[in-house]
């Protein structure tokens, strides 16, 4: 017994634990010498029934007495003709009921709650001599005086039930049926030396065929050897232990078996034997085998459910191209390859470019992306991804080569990065939209504890590749858009010219939102009068309509400046085409005119605003003033303003000293979702503050964009810097 054949699992059993037989059934066994009339042995079950009351061997029925056992009508079984003295008499028993009372139990010391628990609960007996079942091998003739009696437990029944003790007897019988198995561990390697009829009928192999040989010989090519030391174990500890084990019948067959094994000990506690009970249990463990791969493959569909969600999510929230494949490929490894690599193509028939890679090991990338320039993947060329890439279907590679010669002849750098990358399966599959190849995702792992790709890998990989070929594709088509609105929106803000005694710096900054296209503009007009007149402006909206409103209201400015018009009353007339034309819904606008300077280099500067944020004046002294005098609703947000409504927007006037700079600047420099507008607009003025006084406009503009520009844009920024020479 001390090799039995492989197992899926092995599972010790407690002294307080029974045996699980005939489809998990409990079974409590003992063996009687028939010359004495006592209990000699007593499985794990069996003690459980007379706990610490009886020591080893005991007259059967003392044993009864001690484990509670009764007629059906209540009598002890020592009272009655009960089917142990018809054991130990030598006669069989088919199957006969007995029942577990706790007050004919003798030195009883359970508790309330096991008494409780045990009362009323029914054993069926089956027992038969060990004599006449099958033949004794000679170095085992003393089991010819020995009995086997097993006890099957069965709760909640009746007493009275007929019905029920019919079925009762039915199962009794199959327990007649019920393998056994005796070994000697005092001979060499631990021979059986006695086998019951069932057990040939279980396993094809006759008395003869196994008398004298190891349990062993049961075991086939599946034999799981940590099973097989798991059981040897437990038997060298002399312990009892029950495992379900794949066993192979004479005729190669294989079977699940389940094994219980028990040791018995002589009265002087020496091991003699040990019992076997085997069932066989094949259809119970395929259903069981049969629902773990249900639930491993149910698993499995949620776990590429979860994988293709997630993918989703983070491409659509990408920002381009290359941070859509790049998040990508972060998601698939490890979740489903230990590589990967995204190659695209801009355009039909091009050379791919690896824009995106990612690894278990961050020093694999670099070897990746120096495959992708070794090999110079192209449409059509003799690879996988150059198949791929000329419209193949996706390539499935479950074992690659094992080195790099064997995958790459002729090519020894690209061998040598092969065999660095240790590749063991691969999937390379089109990344695809709108009926046109885009690229590839290439999906590697590696040895030596890489997967083995299959077809559902690659299922879920063309999944993948398909929702980031949509995503390129969208990601591309917004760039495109994007780069046409940015020349559009540029191409309607002025080329701000040379203007002697100024130093002029200007930027516009394209916000990430909407269409790519708002209402934000800038403006310096040298007049003939010899002012110059600067403006800034945003119309509410981010859109065609926006930009549109924006270009004809810079072109108001414009002419009403031209004319010599002072700021309030450019205000006030673009105010009244605004509404009377309906132009625009609502902007705000700051205009200025900077007068020539006088003698000592001083320049007036008068200005209106419309609702615009205040400019701020940098004096060469390095103070700061916010031009915040004389404000005005934004142009459109109140009836008009103007000659006719006898309301006009007021200027203010400054003198500025030579060497002071104005900054214009739009909203979207301070006011941000989720960001305090007033610490904005405070870090800004800090910023200018900061500045040196003899800082030129451009170094001015770049500063203030370094330290104040948002690291996301959300709306547009213009800014304009005018330095007034010294």
């Amino acid at each position: 017994m001390t090799e039995i054949a492989g197992a899926v699992g092995v599972t010790a059993v407690a002294a307080t634990e029974l045996p699980q037989v005939l489809h998990g059934a409990p079974a409590a066994v003992l063996m009687i010498d028939l010359t004495s009339r006592e209990v000699v042995y007593a499985n794990a079950a069996a003690i459980e029934l007379t706990g610490d009351r009886v020591r080893l061997p005991v007259d059967v029925d003392d044993w009864g007495d001690a484990a509670g056992l009764t007629d059906l009508g209540g009598r002890r079984m020592s009272e009655t003709q009960s089917p142990l003295s018809l054991v130990a008499s030598g006669v069989p028993v088919a199957g006969e009921p007995v029942a577990v009372h706790d007050a004919a139990r003798r030195g009883s010391t359970a508790t309330a709650e096991q008494r409780e628990a045990s009362e009323g609960r029914l054993l069926w007996v089956t027992g038969f001599g060990l004599a006449g079942t099958a033949p004794v091998a000679p170095e085992a003739a003393s089991l010819e005086s020995r009995a086997l009696v097993v006890f099957l437990q069965l709760s909640g029944t009746e007493h009275g039930d007929r019905r029920h003790l019919e079925v009762l007897r039915d199962r009794a019988v199959v327990a007649t049926e019920m393998s056994f198995t005796i070994t000697d561990p005092r001979q060499p390697d631990d021979p059986l030396i006695w086998v019951n009829p069932s057990f040939t009928r279980l396993t094809g192999y006759t008395h003869d065929d196994v008398v004298g040989r190891n349990c062993r010989l049961l075991q086939g090519p599946n034999t799981d050897r940590s099973s097989v030391a798991q059981i040897r174990d437990a038997l060298r500890r002399r312990e009892p232990i029950t495992s379900v084990l794949l066993n192979y019948r004479k005729d190669g067959t294989a079977y699940w078996n389940q094994v219980s094994i028990s040791p018995v000990f002589d009265g002087a506690g020496e091991l003699v034997n040990f019992v076997g009970v085997q069932n066989d249990v094949t259809e119970r463990v395929i259903v069981e085998q049969e629902r773990s791969a249900a639930l491993a493959d149910a698993e499995a569909s949620r776990s590429q459910l979860r994988l293709l969600a997630e993918a989703t999510t983070q491409m659509t929230e990408a920002l381009d191209v290359g941070d859509a494949c790049a998040r990508l490929a972060r998601i698939v490894v490890p979740q489903l390859a230990d590589l990967c690599a995204v190659d695209l193509i801009d355009r039909p028939g091009g050379t791919p470019t690896r824009v995106a890679v990612a690894a278990r090991d961050p020093g694999d990338e670099e070897r990746l992306r120096r495959l992708a320039v070794l090999r110079d993947y192209r449409p059509g060329e003799g690879s996988s991804t150059g198949r791929v890439l000329a419209g193949e279907p996706p390539q499935l590679i479950s074992e690659l080569p094992d080195t790099g010669a064997e995958r790459h002849p002729g090519d020894p750098a690209s061998g040598a990065v092969y065999d660095e990358l240790r590749l063991r399966s691969a999937m390379v599959v089109p990344v695809r939209a709108r009926g046109r190849v885009l690229g590839t995702l290439t999906l590697l792992t590696q040895l030596p504890y890489g997967r083995r790709y299959g077809s559902r890998d690659l299922h879920l990989a063309v999944d993948l590749a398909g929702r980031a070929g949509l995503t390129v594709d969208n990601a591309r088509l917004y760039e495109v858009e994007h780069a046409a609105a940015a020349t559009l929106q540029r191409s309607l803000l002025p080329v701000v010219p040379d203007v002697d005694g100024l130093q002029v710096a200007a930027r516009y900054l394209v916000g990430a939102d909407g269409n790519q296209i708002g209402g934000d503009w800038y403006d310096l007009l040298p007049l003939p009068d010899g002012a110059v007149g600067i403006a800034v402006g945003d119309v509410v909206g981010h859109d065609l309509a926006a930009a549109a409103a924006m270009g004809q209201l810079r072109g108001v400015v414009r002419s009403y400046a031209w004319e010599g018009r002072g700021p309030g009353s450019v205000l006030d007339r673009c105010d009244q085409l605004v509404q009377g034309l309906e132009m625009a819904a609502m902007a705000t606008a700051f205009y200025a005119r900077i007068e020539p300077a006088d003698e000592d280099g001083w320049r007036t500067v008068r200005y209106a605003n419309a609702g615009h944020p205040a400019p701020l004046l940098l004096g060469p002294d390095g103070s700061l003033r916010r031009l915040d005098e004389q404000r005005s609703p934004m142009i459109g947000a109140v009836p008009t303003f103007g000659r006719s409504s006898g309301r006009v927007r007021s200027e203010a006037e400054l003198r500025c000293p030579p060497g002071s700079v104005l900054l214009l600047y739009t909203d979207g420099l301070t006011d941000m979702a989720g960001e305090d507008a007033d610490e904005r607009t405070d870090l800004l003025e800090r910023t200018v503050r900061e500045q040196s006084a003899a800082l030129g406009a451009e170094a001015l503009v770049e500063r203030v964009l370094e330290a104040c520009a948002p690291s996301r844009l959300t709306d547009d920024v213009a800014l304009l810097a005018v330095r007034m020479a010294d």
